[in-house]
């Protein structure tokens, strides 16, 4: 007795038959982190039209589909939204960027007459990538700031220093995770407190540091008296 054939298996038959492709068209290349390889790798952008297909061979238009983001390594397709990620490249070059600006504005707010905020400035920014920081040049920095700027060292913060903070951290903030961003925060208090209590000035280049990390002002509190505790 033949097997009675049921509505499944005529649907099965016609999805065989017809279906769908797509032809994807390059628009542009560039380099970008890629979430399924982990690390930075060369993408495609693409466009694609999208076909009907009798038996594998389209016949009629669908429209039009993407833009898509291909990896080269990997080959899979990801939103365009993956390019607002840096790349680990442009990460690294971004938080070196930061973790110098802000050594420079704490020092600039306390002034480089004592040798132990300019000693933790230092180690602070070698760490994060500038590996031929010396303390001569930290130093020649905040001097050529003050020029600069017209503004007197240990006062508060001013318009032209907070544009620059803002400049180096906006863009970095949206990718650190809050354990990153109340880091860099503690890393300018570290150099503050280097010689003693923090100066007005320190305080208010310190709160300019966690606003522009999008802190919240109370935790910008918090971690500037938690790092005034000895661990």
């Amino acid at each position: 007795m033949l097997p009675v054939r049921g509505r499944d298996d005529r649907a099965t038959r016609a999805l065989c038959v017809l279906g769908t492709c797509t032809a994807w068209t390059p628009v542009g290349d560039g380099e970008f982190y890629c979430p399924g390889c982990g690390g930075d790798r060369n993408y495609q952008r693409l466009t694609g039209r999208r076909r009907l297909t009798l038996l594998g061979v389209p016949v009629l238009p669908r429209g039009t589909t993407g833009p898509v983001v291909e990896c080269a390594a990997c080959g899979h397709h990801y939103g365009t939204d993956v390019l607002d990620h840096p790349t680990t490249r442009r990460f690294s070059a971004m938080l070196r960027d930061g973790v110098h600006t802000v050594a420079l504005a704490v020092l600039a707010a306390g002034g480089t007459g004592s040798r132990a905020p300019l000693e933790t400035a230092c180690a602070a920014v070698r760490a994060g990538g500038v590996e031929d920081c010396t303390e001569e040049q930290l130093a020649a920095l905040v001097d050529a700031l003050a020029a600069d700027t017209g503004r007197v060292l240990g006062e508060p913060c001013g318009a032209s220093l907070t544009i620059e903070l803002h400049e180096a951290l906006d863009p970095l903030a949206p990718h650190l995770a809050p354990a990153g961003r109340e880091a860099l925060l503690l890393q300018g208090a570290h150099i503050a407190l280097a010689d003693g209590p923090y100066t007005p000035a320190e305080r208010d280049a310190l709160t300019t540091v966690g606003a522009a990390l999008t802190l919240p002002a109370e935790d910008v509190t918090r971690l500037l008296a938690a790092a005034r505790t000895p661990s």
